[in-house]
């Protein structure tokens, strides 16, 4: 393969390994470590962190069931989902200050879902200024530490 440098190219994206199957069932499957990036789990549902961050602490909330939508979701299962979606705000409030979340979820294709399958809920801190020139300009997101310290820094929060 011939690979012409580029400012836009997104190396770490571009050469990790697809896995077979679903990226949340898969997790779910592995004990809990920096790998399989599961911060927190619960009864019904789990907080994981995405593995390509919009910003520091961005984590998701995904049931255990393989579903693709949230009616198709148990009422239990829902209800955890939100418990966890508040308490994924407190940690992240507790771990990072954020001055506001972004929180929602994209359920189908046309909703820019990148998981048809498995229904999840996106919690994304945010700042003042989080997205500057460098996302404008350059179609790059600077992110201040790397993965596997907002993994244990999120993890800690949990255990707090």
């Amino acid at each position: 393969m011939n690979h012409i440098w580029s400012p836009w190219r997104m190396e770490y994206i571009e050469n990790y390994e697809k896995e077979d199957g679903c990226i949340f069932c898969n997790a779910q499957a592995k004990a809990d470590s920096a790998e399989n990036l599961i911060a927190h789990r619960g009864k019904l549902a789990y907080v994981i962190l995405n593995r390509y961050p919009y910003t520091s602490g961005h984590v998701m909330v995904a049931p255990f069931d393989h579903k693709p939508n949230l009616e198709e979701l148990d009422p239990a299962t829902r209800a955890e989902m939100m418990e966890l979606t508040s308490l994924c705000m407190t940690v992240l409030r507790n771990v990072y200050n954020p001055q506001a979340f972004n929180m929602g979820a994209n359920i189908g294709k046309a909703a820019g879902a990148g998981v048809l399958g498995h229904v999840h809920i996106h919690i994304v801190p945010r700042w003042a200024g989080d997205t500057n020139f460098m996302s404008i300009t350059g179609e790059t997101r600077v992110l201040p530490e790397a993965l596997e310290v907002t993994y244990h820094r999120i993890m800690e929060g949990f255990q707090n």
